[in-house]
């Protein structure tokens, strides 16, 4: 199978760019041939050029929203686009989701949307919701299939009247597995907690922070992964609470599950989310999960089992649900336990990618079948009647 991708970005690295990553690496081992368009560069570039995933670089297409700009990225995604001839194009992420969306029917080319959260989840603030909502609603119709990595989302995009019940699908993320080297041991002490996530609006830092201030008589360090503009205020904010000495700023790392094999427990503070990978690897990694629980996040995590959820934003609950992991190595171990066999039951690379295909053989199927009526119905070709 022939399978163009375009996506707005591959850095910063996030979910739907290691999602992306993950996926064409696995198509091309079964024998299929993935091409990636993006704009910008980055390492990740690199990794997927590295793997032998062909990768080009468009020259306008770019995040800001931008009229002009935007219509020459439109115009270059229909042409590379034209040039590759592909059987199927998958499009990720907002801007290059909805160019592409318009630029694939034009040729007559079946396109399909994965959504990795939609841009009017709840939290997101709501002038900026409906604007995206009404923009979803539009460009909804030129997918023949919307994959969403969430039930959340699913029901969200129909209770939004973007597609038919029957057009949108849930595909969990899934990941590659990591070596018995890298599992985590969390019943070790003093235990130390680990966080993956940008600095920026999405992410809930301060929730956090503020949260573990209150546990300072608690043996336990804190390594923050990622970057974002929010960085420097974050750092000020720990050092404000007093805890500056006990929280890394480790910035983007290229060896998050060195880190995580290190570490005790995972957390996720955040204020909106889609399916986060960075859950997915914590309970590869046997690590117990605290986490809001915020979009597809209880899809993953089961609450007094594998970790605990709690309320977006809410400092005491979250407190709370840490310092039972900070008594309990026990507790810590059991529930990591827990978390390791459900990424082995639903979340492996495999059942990823085998569910990925299926998607992606129906839409196939569906556009054969609309071509070869269409033909049929088309009286340049119809047989002559005497």
């Amino acid at each position: 199978m022939n399978i163009a991708y375009v996506v707005t970005r591959l850095d910063p690295i996030g979910g739907v760019q290691i999602h992306l990553r993950d996926l064409t690496g696995a198509l091309q081992a079964q024998g299929h041939t993935p091409t990636v368009f993006t704009g910008g560069t980055g390492p990740l570039v690199d990794e997927l050029r590295a793997q032998g995933t062909p990768t080009v670089i468009l020259r306008h297409l770019s995040l800001p929203i931008n009229p002009l700009r935007d219509l020459r990225a439109l115009r270059e995604i229909r042409s590379v686009l034209k040039d590759l001839g592909p059987e199927l194009v998958a499009v990720h992420s907002s801007k290059a989701g909805i160019l592409g969306r318009i630029a694939a029917p034009v040729l007559g080319l079946p396109v399909l949307l994965t959504a990795h959260g939609w841009n009017f989840t709840p939290g997101i603030p709501k002038l900026q919701a409906a604007i995206y909502r009404q923009i979803e609603r539009l460009v909804g119709p030129f997918a023949s299939k919307i994959i969403t990595v969430s039930e959340f989302d699913r029901q969200l995009a129909m209770e939004a009247g973007l597609a038919s019940e029957d057009r949108i699908v849930t595909v969990y993320n899934g990941m590659p597995d990591v070596p018995p080297r890298l599992r985590a041991d969390p019943g070790r002490e003093p235990a130390r907690l680990v966080m993956v996530a940008r600095f920026g609006p999405q992410k809930d830092h301060p929730t956090l922070l503020h949260a573990l201030a209150g546990l300072q008589d608690h043996p336990w360090e804190l390594d923050l992964i990622g970057d974002g503009p929010l960085m420097p205020e974050m750092q000020a904010l720990a050092t404000g609470l007093g805890i500056g000495e006990r929280v890394r700023f480790l910035g983007q790392r290229l060896d998050v599950d060195e880190i995580l094999a290190r570490a005790q427990a995972s957390l996720l503070t955040t204020n909106w989310e889609g399916f986060p990978l960075s859950i997915l690897e914590a309970m590869r990694a046997g690590l117990p999960v605290v986490a809001s629980t915020v979009g597809g996040i209880g899809e993953a995590i089961c609450d007094e089992e594998t970790g605990y959820l709690v309320p977006r934003g809410n400092v005491d609950l979250l407190r709370d649900r840490i310092a039972r992991l900070l008594r309990d190595p026990a507790l810590r171990v059991r529930f990591g336990l827990n978390g390791r066999r459900r990424y082995e039951a639903h979340f492996t690379l495999s059942h990823f990618v085998t569910k990925t295909l299926a998607v992606y053989e129906d839409v196939l199927v569906a556009h054969r079948g609309r071509l070869v009526a269409g033909k049929q119905e088309d009286p340049r070709v119809a047989p002559r009647v005497s």
